[in-house]
């Protein structure tokens, strides 16, 4: 095991040493999780439920007790499908199986209106990829997010864009998701200041699958650079798209479309370094050897690599649990000022939470793409 994760567990064993010898009947502690589980982004649900799921069971392997009672952690896991409807639905049959804590939701589109849902019962909630400014914005004290949100991710990459890429010329498309719109006006607003021109700004939908209109009207721009706010189930074809139509440019896009899947979704037609992405998140090098060793034991363990926000749903519920062994408590009212204040070492970096919930010090990391695998470029804070 690295020495983060020893460290990880050690910070919940200390909290409970000296305690007596824990009952035989083991106290019950239910963590929720909510993710696309279906539709384009389930691949993405499926990674941040495994990492949950590998945490919850080295909690459990640990053997944790609260009081001389030995806990006993379970995972009650909901697919939201990606939207706000079965999202809320979702979050009110959480809070009806009377869980102690959160990990999701998966999208900004649903973890926004859930929010209050959990806020309005109590419960911790803590957004492993969420990246619209306004999930922490609301004023709810039991609302956290575990990376950087649109306006650093999408600022950050509308200023590479000219700065790095010398782009002049610069089409955006969004799906009109909170997420996808949220970040491209966030790559819009910095693309511009940096001193780029917006020669086109179209939208379509998280389940469109024929851009051929749309990007027929922006190749007429020649555009330098194309970003793309979306997930990669739609980012994937519309690089085929672009291909087939002869657009030369490079292809922008955030965290949903910066993913292992993206070469496959895209049927080959990403080309070495033409595609620029970020995710919110990311670990430099001190980090690296306790990453690296996750990726390795969760693939182990789930037979697949990971996608990109696995780790940090697995951060998420060992900081939770930790809040509560430091508490005292399983309770939410008990353990979220802990939670709150806490810092708490994890795979990803330390997790420590500002007033407004939002992760301290938040990462990014640049990726391109070569020979259809991922290549980090840069971790920028």
């Amino acid at each position: 095991m690295s020495p983060i994760r020893s460290a990880v567990l050690l910070t919940l064993g200390v909290a409970s040493a000296g305690l007596v010898q824990a009952q035989s009947s083991p106290l019950v502690v239910r963590i929720g999780h909510v993710a696309a589980l279906s539709g384009g982004a389930a691949h993405l649900g499926r990674d941040n439920e495994n990492g949950t799921r590998m945490a919850i069971d080295e909690l459990n392997a640990k053997g944790l007790s609260i009081g001389g009672q030995k806990l006993r952690f379970e995972l009650l896991a909901e697919d939201d499908a990606g939207d706000p409807k079965q999202g809320t639905a979702a979050a009110q049959k959480l809070v009806d199986s009377k869980v102690h804590g959160v990990v999701g939701h998966l999208n900004s589109g649903t973890a926004i209106p859930a929010a209050k849902i959990y806020a309005d019962a109590g419960i911790p909630q803590i957004a492993p990829s969420v990246t619209n400014p306004k999930y922490t914005r609301q004023g709810f004290k039991t609302t956290f997010r575990m990376v950087a949100d649109d306006a650093q991710l999408g600022g950050t990459l509308g200023r590479y864009a000219v700065q790095q890429l010398k782009a002049k010329k610069v089409a955006v498309i969004d799906d009109r998701t909170a997420y996808g719109q949220g970040v491209a006006d966030e790559f819009e607003k910095a693309a511009k200041a940096a001193g780029a021109t917006i020669v086109k700004r179209e939208f379509t939908t998280d389940k469109a699958t024929d851009f051929t209109g749309i990007l027929t009207s922006i190749k007429g721009a020649r555009p330098d650079v194309l970003f793309y706010g979306g997930m990669d189930a739609v980012a994937g074809p519309m690089i085929r798209q672009m291909k087939q139509l002869g657009i030369r440019t490079k292809f922008m896009g955030g965290d949903g479309v910066c993913t292992g899947e993206l070469p496959k979704l895209a049927s080959g037609a990403v080309t070495d370094g033409e595609v620029i992405c970020a995710i919110a998140g990311g670990v430099e090098a001190a980090q690296k050897p306790a990453f690296d060793k996750f990726k390795a034991d969760f693939k182990k363990k789930f037979g697949a690599e990971v996608q990109i926000y696995s780790p940090y749903t697995y951060d998420a519920t060992m900081a939770m649990a930790a809040a509560m062994v430091k508490a005292g408590s399983i309770e939410p009212a008990k353990y979220l000022p802990v939670l709150a204040k806490n810092s708490h070492p994890g795979v990803t970096g330390t997790i420590a939470f500002d007033e407004k919930g939002d992760i301290r010090n938040g990462a990014l990391t640049l990726y391109t793409y070569k020979a259809n695998q991922r290549a980090e470029l840069a971790v920028v804070r």
